[in-house]
C-alpha cells in the first residue's frame, strides 16, 4: 500500500472551516492520507493541490444553490454557501479532467450531478409524495431505510449485495441524471440513493453517510471506503 493522498473538501462559517471528524477517520481506516482542501481561489493553488491528490472525497454539507441547474429557490431550500459551491465545483471538474477517483457523499453526490448536467429535488418531502423519513433521528452510524442497489453496476461490485440498510440525512435528493452518469441505487420510494459514471474507473455518489457506519466497522461502508482507496492506489503506482 502506498497510502494515496485523498483530498477531503471542507464545510464552512463566519470563523473557520471544518468538518465532521469521521471522513478523516473513515479514509484513514481504509488506508488513505487525508489532505484536507480549504476554500482556494488562486487556480494555480488549486491545480497544485489536485497534483498532490490520488483521489477526492466530496462531503456532505448545507444545499447547492439551485442556480446551477437553472432554478429559482423554493420556500423550502436549506442554507447555502455560495463560495463553497463555486470553489468545490472547479474542484470536481479538475479531478475529473485527470480521471483520479471520485466518492461522493450526500450533498456531494447532488453536487457531482449538477456539475455533470443534472438536477434535484429541492425538498424531498414536498416533492415527492408517500416519501420515506430521509433525514433521520438515530445515532448517526445508524441505518433507518433499506435501498436496491442495481445488479449491473460499480456499488454491487463493491457491496456484493443488492439489498442493503443506510443512514439518512438528507431533505433533497437527485433528480434528473445526464451522462455519463446513471442511477445505481434507490430507496425503496424511488428516491436516488446512489449515481455514478459508466465512462470513468471510479465517480461514485451516495446519498448515505457510510463514514459515520465506517467507523462502526459496517461491513458495507468500509468495503465502500477500501475500493475508494484502492482505485486511488492504482493512481499512485501510475503516476
Amino acid at each position: 500500500m502506498l497510502y494515496p493522498i485523498i483530498g477531503i473538501t471542507l464545510d464552512q462559517d463566519d470563523q473557520k472551516f471544518f468538518i465532521n471528524h469521521d471522513y478523516v477517520q473513515a479514509v484513514i481506516q481504509a488506508g488513505g492520507i487525508p489532505l484536507l482542501i480549504p476554500f482556494l481561489r488562486d487556480p494555480i493553488m488549486i491545480q497544485k493541490m489536485v497534483e498532490q491528490c490520488s483521489g477526492l472525497l466530496l462531503t456532505g454539507g448545507k444545499d447547492v444553490d439551485p442556480f446551477y441547474y437553472g432554478e429559482e429557490p423554493s420556500p423550502n431550500l436549506g442554507e447555502i454557501i455560495p463560495e463553497r459551491d463555486e470553489i468545490e465545483l472547479k474542484v470536481f471538474e479538475l479531478f475529473l479532467q485527470q480521471n483520479k477517483p471520485i466518492l461522493a457523499i450526500c450533498r456531494g453526490c447532488q453536487l457531482m450531478n449538477i456539475a455533470l448536467g443534472g438536477d434535484l429535488y429541492q425538498d424531498i418531502a414536498s416533492q415527492i409524495s408517500s416519501a420515506l423519513n430521509h433525514d433521520q433521528h438515530a445515532p448517526r452510524g445508524y441505518p433507518t431505510h433499506t435501498i436496491d442497489i442495481k445488479k449491473e453496476s460499480l456499488l454491487f461490485d463493491i457491496i456484493g449485495e443488492k439489498k442493503i440498510r443506510v443512514n439518512s440525512y438528507h431533505h433533497q435528493s437527485v433528480k434528473n441524471v445526464c451522462p455519463p452518469l446513471t442511477i445505481s441505487a434507490v430507496a425503496s420510494d424511488g428516491v436516488v440513493e446512489a449515481v455514478e459514471s459508466i465512462s470513468h474507473p471510479f465517480l461514485l455518489g451516495v446519498q448515505w453517510h457510510p463514514e459515520g457506519m465506517s467507523v462502526l466497522q459496517d461491513k458495507h461502508a468500509m468495503q465502500l471506503f477500501s475500493s475508494f482507496i484502492n482505485a486511488c492506489d492504482l493512481v499512485e503506482k501510475n503516476y
